[in-house]
This record gives C-alpha cells, sequence and structure tokens, in this order.
C-alpha cells in the first residue's frame, strides 16, 4: 500500500515510478478521491463545531424563557446532528474507495531495479558452477529408471487429479532431507528462526502481504472463508501485523518449512509433465523485517543464503535481477535464482527473493519505535525462498543422474540419508 501524504507532495514522481511497470498514470484520480474525502472530513469537524456551539447556548435560552430561540437551537442541533452522520458515512465511503484504489497499484520499483517489459529483459547479476557435460543424454527427473517407483503421478491423479504427486521410498526421503538440510543450514548458519505456522489464514493476513484483493484467483479458500497459504510468506510476515516494535530488536529473520498451495491459474499447458508445477508443493521460506536503511543491503544477504544451499549441493546457478515488467506486484527489486536442469537443457526458477520495502508494513500497519526517539516508523519487509524444496529434488535427481539409470546423492546430504551415497536404478539405496 502506498503513502498518501507522497503522492500529495510529488504526484509525477509517483506516476513516472509506475510507468516503468508500464501502469498509466493514476495520481489525479487519487488526489481527486482524496481531496472529496478530506473537504467531507473538514464538513463534518465544520457541523460538529456548530453543533457543539448551538448545544452551549440551548441552556442560555431556556433559563432566558426564550422558548423560541430554545426551539431553533435544538433543532440546530438536531439538524447538524444529522448532517454529521451522512457526512460520516460519506467520508467512510471515499475512505474505503481510496483504500481500495491505493491497495491495487504495484510497489514502485527501486531506481537500481532493470527496466523491461518481460523475462527477456531480466539481467544477470551471478552465475555459479559449470553444467555437467554428460556422456549421454539426460533425462527429465520423471524418466529416470531410479525414480519409476518413487514418483506416483498416476496414483495422485486418481486420488487428488492433475499436478499432484505421490513420492515413496528413497525419493520421499531425499525429498525430506532436503527440506531438513535446508532449514538446519539457515538456522545454524545463516542466523533465522525456525518458525512453524498455520496454512491456514484469514483475509486479513493475505492482504496484509499483498496476495488480495488483485490475486485471489490464484490461491485457494475454504467453504468457510479461510485461505491455504500460496507460501509462508503470508503467516511469517503477519507475525507483525498490528506490531510497534522497538528498533533495537531488528533485523528479525525467520525461516518456516511449510506445505504451500497454489491453483496456477493461467498457467494451462505449462510444465504439465513431471512435478516441477504442482497445486501442493513445500518450500523453506525466508522473511526478514529490518530497518528502512537496511532493507537493500538486506536483500543482497537473503540472496547469498539461498544460493548457498545451492553450492553446498554442488548445483549450477545463475541469479538474475527481474525487471520491472517481470517483477512481482509487492516488489520493489527481485533476484530470481535459477538451477541448471539437464534434463530440460535450461536454467529454471528455485528461489525468488525480494524487498517490499514499507508496501506490506503500510498494509499490515506494522511499525518500529527509533531509538533516538521520535514518531514511530514503518517496518520493511522481504520474502525469499529458501529453497523450494520440489524443485531442488528435481535438481538433485536431474544432476547426478548416472549412464546406468542410478543417481548419485550430494555429500551433504548423504548423512540425512542413513550414509547411502546412491540411489540404485531400483529405487533403493546404497
Amino acid at each position: 500500500m502506498h503513502d498518501i501524504r507522497a503522492i500529495r507532495e510529488n504526484p509525477a514522481a509517483f506516476d513516472a515510478a509506475l510507468a516503468r511497470r508500464g501502469n498509466a498514470p493514476v495520481s489525479s484520480d487519487i488526489l481527486s478521491l482524496d481531496t472529496d474525502r478530506r473537504a467531507c472530513i473538514q464538513a463534518t469537524e465544520a457541523a460538529q463545531a456548530e453543533q457543539n456551539k448551538a448545544s452551549k447556548l440551548v441552556g442560555a435560552a431556556k433559563a432566558k424563557g426564550d422558548e423560541a430561540e430554545f426551539d431553533r437551537l435544538r433543532a440546530l442541533v438536531s439538524e447538524k446532528k444529522a448532517e454529521m452522520a451522512n457526512l460520516n458515512e460519506e467520508a467512510k465511503a471515499k475512505d474505503e474507495a481510496l483504500a481500495d484504489m491505493l491497495m491495487a497499484i504495484p510497489n514502485l520499483p527501486y531506481g537500481d531495479t532493470p527496466d523491461g517489459t518481460d523475462e527477456n529483459d531480466n539481467v544477470e547479476v551471478h552465475r555459479w558452477g559449470t553444467p555437467c557435460n554428460f556422456s549421454f543424454t539426460p533425462k527429465e527427473h520423471f524418466e529416470l529408471t531410479a525414480t519409476k517407483d518413487g514418483l506416483d503421478f498416476e496414483t495422485a491423479g486418481k486420488i487428488s487429479g492433475s499436478r499432484f504427486v505421490i513420492m515413496s521410498g528413497a525419493i520421499a526421503r531425499m525429498h525430506r532431507a532436503l527440506a531438513q538440510f535446508m532449514l538446519d543450514t539457515h538456522i545454524n548458519e545463516n542466523g533465522l528462526t525456525e518458525t512453524n505456522t498455520p496454512v491456514l489464514v484469514r483475509d486479513e493476513a493475505m492482504r496484509g502481504t499483498g496476495q488480495l484483493p488483485k490475486f485471489s484467483e490464484e490461491s485457494y479458500q475454504t467453504t468457510n472463508g479461510w485461505w491455504l497459504i500460496p507460501t509462508s510468506e503470508v503467516t511469517l510476515t503477519n507475525i507483525m501485523s498490528g506490531l510497534t516494535v522497538d528498533e533495537n530488536t531488528l533485523p528479525r529473520r525467520f525461516v518456516a518449512h511449510s506445505l504451500c498451495f497454489r491453483s496456477e491459474a493461467g498457467s494451462a499447458g505449462r510444465d504439465t509433465a513431471g512435478m516441477l508445477r504442482q497445486h501442493q508443493f513445500e518450500k523453506v521460506e525466508m522473511v526478514s523485517v529490518t530497518h528502512p536503511d537496511h532493507s537493500r543491503t538486506e536483500l543482497d544477504r537473503m540472496t547469498k543464503c539461498a544460493e548457498g544451499i545451492l553450492e553446498r549441493l554442488e548445483l549450477p546457478y545463475r541469479t538474475l535481477a527481474l525487471c520491472v515488467g517481470d517483477m512481482g506486484f509487492g516488489a520493489r527489486r527481485t533476484h530470481d535464482i535459477e538451477v541448471w536442469l539437464p534434463g530440460q537443457n535450461s536454467y529454471r526458477e528455485i528461489s525468488s527473493c525480494s524487498v517490499c520495502g514499507d508496501f506490506q508494513a503500510r498494509r499490515m500497519n506494522a511499525r518500529f519505535r527509533p531509538t533516538i526517539g521520535g514518531k514511530p516508523e514503518y517496518l520493511h519487509t522481504l520474502n525469499g525462498s529458501g529453497l523450494a524444496v520440489g524443485r531442488c529434488l528435481i535438481a538433485v535427481l536431474e544432476n547426478g543422474q548416472q549412464l546406468d539409470g542410478s543417481v548419485l546423492i550430494p555429500q551433504v546430504l548423504q548423512h540425512y540419508m542413513g550414509g547411502a551415497i546412491r540411489i540404485n536404478d531400483d529405487g533403493t539405496l546404497q
């Protein structure tokens, strides 16, 4: 959500920033509604002053025995009371309309966010590792003989429909091992606080992080109004909702492993084979809450936390700074990390780390109290995958595949796998 005061002070800069994202100018509409809203408030205050003045004079008129003046003043009090009620309703309606308008406008990009219209304009900022030069044509994860019995899409489809999978045996164990490895690394080495949060949330939580009202079709809602989280960014960030914390308690860094649910609206026909794009999946999510002066630096730190997981798994990747046209609704700058998938002969997204500035904090009314005194200020929030567990599993399977159909287990995962070094071509551990 945006600061109406900043729009009043410099509407041209606001429109120029939105224009970078391809949005039409909106400041004139916002300010027109804001002017009407403020006029209603001022008229209400004027009516209140007149009512108060008349109320004080009623008693005096009664004491003097001036019945005509007494009746006139009493009628005036009633008139102003009714006028105030109407003006309050009008102001409330305009206030809600203004809030809805501001809620629907995407965040303003940072100056160092690349310009561009789509993914073709994203800028590579870092690359690590060299894709393996296989002596054979590498397969996709669902084609490997080692995963034939461990990835069951047919039975999952019978139970739940398309874009679900049942994992079993060594594959299920590796999936669990990856999540545990990510958590252990982020907690023990990166200084994040492990957190376990609900997967069902209210409208307010989804609205606070920007999933509502714009993206309701991309999430699942229960019949009694709860939403299934698309990522634990929603719950982790909303821990701060309505709070005013001391500056010296910042930054706060959270990490959670959770189920995630997305309807994948608008993605028909994309990545339908295998488990790259599922309705239900797991992620290890990172959220940071910081002082405004430190949020841009925190984005680089968070990105390195995610990159470090891939490096320890020895998975080649590249990091992109997303252009304004490819960036998410609530972000000011985003770093996408793409892992190499030899079965597709391409890099695919496995993490997205974004700094949101005060955009989410304004929606949640989350503030901090400066150490040196002064009024509370809005916090800055960041979120990033650390990593998407299923996609990481795909990358480990495809990069570790061998000519005989087996899969080598990365060294850092082996103790999570009972000391096994390989998934054999029949799906057993060795």
